[in-house]
Parts: C-alpha cells; sequence; structure tokens
C-alpha cells in the first residue's frame, strides 16, 4: 500500500524544491554557504527548481456525506442548539475579517498568552497548529520503526527530499540537520533497534527529529518572518516508555545560578547524554540543538526571527526542554549593528507529559518562552508525572520549597482541552493509542471553535488520517485501521526482477561545523561551561 500524505492544508506556497538526485549515494554531501542573497543554508551542487506546489488537498470523499449527517442531525435538536448552530454560522461568515498572519503573526506565537484566540478559536491559529502538528507527524511518518529492517532507529529519507518523499514539497522548510540522542539511558521502550545481525546502524543512536527553516519567500511573506523549526519525535508505540519513568527530578544546572530548576531524569538523560565511541552520538541532543541554533540565528541575525518548536508525546516534552535551554543559554537574544533584540520562543506541544517541577514552570515564564499545550482530556500522558503533586495542588510551592519535596511537578504555558467525544466522526473507545494519537489530536482541533461550540472541520481536514496509525473512526466510514505503510514494505523490484530491500544514502552525523558553533556558546559571555554529559 502506497503512503499518504499527512499534510492537508489547502493553502499553495510556491517552494524550493530540491530535486531527488541528491538522495544518491553520490550526492549525499551538502554545503553550506553564505552569500548576501541568504539562501537556505542547506544547499546543493545541483540548479534549484522553483515551481508552486499545492499541500495535499485530498479531501476524503465522506466529508459531504458527514456534513449532511450532521445537518439532519442538527435538525432534531432543541430551540437552544438551533441558536448555537446560528451563532456558529455568524462565526464562520466572520473568519474573512481577520487581519492576515503576517500582521498579526507574534499574537498567534503566543506573545499574549494566546488570550481572546482560543475561545472562539481564531482561525489562524488554528491553522498553524495544525501546521506544527504535521510538522512534528512528519518525524512519524518517516522513522524506520521496523526491528527486521537493518535501518531500524533512522530516518527513511535524506534531509534533501525529506518533504518531498512525504507529500510536503509546499511547506516551505529546508531541513539543515538531523537529530540524534543515545539510547544508553533509563528509557530503554522508547528506543527502537535493528533485530537483524546485517545492521548498519548504531546500536547507540536514535534518529530524533529535526531542525529547519523557512527557505520560500511566498512563506516568509505570509508568515511575517524567516521561522526557525525545530521537530521532535516521539514514541512510536504507547505507553511503554512512561512506565520507565521513575519521577525523579534532576537539577538542571544549564547556566551558573539557580539550582532548583529540575528536570525529569529521563527526559533529562534523553536530552543531554552522549556516546563518544558512536559517530552520530558524539554531540548530546543538547549540543546538536545549541550549536544550530546558534549557527542561524547568526546567520539571519539581520532578518526578523522566530524559534518554534513542536513535539508529541515524548517528543513535546523534549520540545519544552530544550525552549528552555534555548532562552536560558541567551541563544534567543541577538544583536545586529548594536541593537540587541529577543527571538520569540513559542512550542507547539501535543499530548506531552510534565517535564519539571514548579522553579522549572516559573524560570520558562520569567525567560518568555510561550507554550500552547493541546491535550485529549481522556489521554493519560499529560497526567504525569506528578501524579501526587502537580500544579493543582494548592500548597504546592510551600512543599517544594519549604519541604523539598522530590515528586512535585508542574505543566507549563496554556492548555487547550479538547475532547474526543465532541467529534462525530470518532466512535467510543476505552482505546489509550486512540486517545493519545497526534492524528486524532489534529483531527480535533481542526473541529474545534470553542466551548461549547459544535464541532465543524473548518478546514476540512481528510479524516481518513485519524486511522493511519490507529483505529478510531466510526466503522460505517469504511477507513481500515492502522492503513499508513510504506509501498510493498520498501521493497523494490531490480532490473533482473529480484526484490530487495534498497540501499539508503548515507547521511552525515552532523554538520561540519559543529563543534565550531558550540565552541560559541561555550564561551559567551565567559559566564559558564556546558556539563561534561
Amino acid at each position: 500500500m502506497a503512503s499518504s500524505s499527512s499534510s492537508s492544508s489547502s493553502l499553495v506556497f510556491p517552494h524550493i524544491l530540491l530535486p531527488s538526485s541528491l538522495s544518491s549515494s553520490n550526492s549525499t554531501n551538502l554545503i553550506f554557504l553564505k552569500n548576501p542573497t541568504k539562501p537556505p543554508l542547506l544547499l546543493s551542487k545541483h540548479k534549484l527548481s522553483i515551481s508552486p506546489i499545492k499541500c495535499s488537498s485530498s479531501i476524503s470523499s465522506l466529508i459531504p456525506k458527514l456534513d449532511q449527517e450532521k445537518n439532519e442531525h442538527d435538525n432534531h435538536e432543541h430551540d437552544h442548539d438551533h441558536h448555537d448552530h446560528d451563532h456558529d454560522e455568524l462565526y464562520l461568515l466572520e473568519e474573512d475579517e481577520v487581519p492576515p498572519l503576517h500582521e498579526i503573526w507574534r499574537e498567534i506565537q503566543g506573545c499574549n498568552n494566546w488570550e481572546g484566540l482560543l475561545d472562539p478559536m481564531n482561525p489562524h491559529l488554528r491553522r498553524e497548529i495544525i501546521r506544527y502538528g504535521e510538522i512534528a507527524q512528519a518525524c512519524y511518518d518517516s522513522f524506520d520503526f521496523d526491528p527486521r529492517s537493518k535501518y531500524c532507529g533512522t530516518c527513511k529519507y535524506h534531509p534533501s527530499d525529506f518533504f518531498q518523499k512525504l507529500d510536503m514539497a509546499g511547506v516551505g522548510y529546508a531541513i539543515t540537520r538531523y537529530l540524534y540522542a543515545t539510547s544508553n539511558i533509563n528509557l530503554p521502550k522508547f528506543f527502537q533497534k535493528s533485530a537483524s545481525l546485517r545492521s548498519i546502524w548504531s546500536p547507540h543512536a536514535n534518529w530524533m527529529g529535526y531542525v529547519g527553516v523557512v527557505n520560500d519567500a511566498g512563506e516568509i511573506n505570509r508568515l511575517g518572518r524567516r521561522d526557525i523549526v525545530i521537530a521532535w519525535r516521539g514514541t512510536v508505540t504507547y505507553l511503554e516508555w512512561i512506565y520507565d519513568l521513575k519521577d525523579i527530578l534532576w537539577p538542571a544546572n544549564f547556566r551558573e545560578g539557580d539550582h532548583s530548576v529540575k528536570i525529569e531524569s529521563g527526559f533529562y538523560d534523553l536530552y543531554t547524554k552522549k556516546e563518544d565511541s558512536c559517530n552520530y552520538c558524539s554531540f548530546s541532543a543538547r549540543e546538536q540543538i545549541l550549536a544550530e541554533v546558534k549557527r542561524l540565528t547568526e546567520y539571519y541575525a539581520d532578518e526578523e526571527l522566530s524559534i518554534t518548536i513542536t513535539g508529541h508525546s515524548l517528543g513535546a516534552a523534549l520540545a519544552i526542554l530544550s525552549a528552555y535551554d534555548i532562552a536560558e543559554m541567551g541563544l534567543n537574544v541577538v544583536s545586529d549593528g548594536g541593537v540587541t533584540r529577543t527571538i520569540p520562543i513559542t512550542v507547539f506541544s501535543i499530548a506531552g507529559p510534565r517535564v519539571g517541577n514548579l522553579r522549572f514552570k516559573e524560570r520558562c515564564d520569567e525567560l518568555g518562552v510561550k507554550v500552547l499545550r493541546v491535550i485529549n482530556v481522556h489521554d493519560k500522558v499529560p497526567t504525569v508525572p506528578g501524579i501526587i503533586t502537580n500544579e493543582k495542588f494548592q500548597f504546592q510551592k510551600y512543599i517544594e520549597e519549604t519541604l523539598s519535596f522530590p515528586w512535585s511537578y508542574a505543566h507549563v504555558g496554556v492548555e487547550l482541552a479538547l475532547d474526543h467525544m465532541q467529534s462525530p466522526f470518532l466512535k467510543p473507545t476505552n482505546d489509550l493509542v486512540c486517545a493519545h494519537n497526534l492524528e486524532a489530536h489534529l483531527h480535533l482541533v481542526d473541529g474545534y471553535y470553542g466551548r461549547g461550540r459544535r464541532f465543524h472541520l473548518a478546514n476540512k481536514r481528510d479524516i481518513a488520517l485519524v486511522n493511519k496509525s490507529c483505529d478510531f473512526l466510526r466503522n460505517e466510514y469504511e477507513v481500515p485501521p492502522y492503513w499508513r505503510q510504506d509501498e510493498n514494505k520498501g521493497m523494490v523490484r531490480t532490473s533482473d526482477g529480484r526484490w530487495v530491500v534498497p540501499e539508503r544514502p548515507k547521511v552525515e552525523a552532523h554538520p561540519p561545523d559543529t563543534a565550531h558553533h558550540l565552541q560559541k556558546v561555550l564561551k559567551r559571555d565567559g559566564a559558564f561551561q556546558l556539563r561534561d554529559t
């Protein structure tokens, strides 16, 4: 079965298409250039071709039928429900009056903590949550989690044609580097390892996501700035990893000073540990992030920038952790021509757990890190860790500061709570996989207009995507569960008629200037050193 796109936006973006020939084994070297025209940092020796590409607009053929069924259902509602329906339709007509995104992008990124944008839901914010959610979903769709594969634990696609392979060529971003983490930590069930004796992939590393930057002029104009995006991979399987959490808080100590900021030890290890014997983990995930953000913010210092970090599940925890780190290290403070300015940092967290203690939450607020947490009220992951003491406990600050209680956790940012029971497309289920599923969350965002408002798919996002990796749609819609897989499971037929697993082009572990930019981070102000991880 052929793979399908995870993107379903109806927007049209001109894009710069990196030719697929770059993915050949002879064309894997990436060149990092700088010139006055500011091209994307990830370039090739090939001439770039430019053409307008429409993001996947395949609306499920079921949608008109579903809308008809919903309207018939509404005709049998009570009078006050008719009034609510009329109010919803009026609100739909008012969407055209919303200012363009490039004029209000700071508000959409959370500069005012999304006040007045969530209820009723601002249409720009809805689309941006879905867009960044699809950027996170790309980490799942591209990850090789087949234990029989010798490439298990890697990304299936080369950075040069990553989005093209996922039918997301119009997204407007170029990947500047991949992210890796060592599996030699206390979250063993999170990592995927190959059982193949012919594995050529590192026994110590897993691919964790990517860093990208908007490289399309049309998209820059639409957004109102050049966006640096960091996408973290979450959990391929459901809650196995969550049982490995020890609820042990570990001091961050990312900068000298406040030792009261603490992070769950499993997240901390995943983010900071490295393995000198492994080429892909010779730099920790943290060091990879800091070096790349330093490089990009210096390169584009004269432009309007934003840093947006996204992730689902455990990836959401890493998104918040890395956002805090970037802000704590001051990498979002740049100088250009003697003028110092602060680059906004925004996290779109989907179905994420708590990351640190109350002091961690307070420090994120002090640093201006903006976090919008999208959750399903039936999902259990956002309730952990910190079941005993969390932000809902009245005396949390007292017991954390006075009693040094070691299991005190607090969520960061603003919560957007959704309820899958409100969607007429989803069937009742106690399956925790469904309640936690990323595509299901994006479906709920598309239909959400505010508390008490009728569920209606604003962007007509294809409902079939919900069943991509779960069984959540009502049976009458006849969408098979767990339908997404690579065509022929990745096997290709050779010229002599044999079916084989094709060799993948080797991807460079780290850009050659990683150590150089990391040293710049280390020497910044001469005030701190990275911990020996």
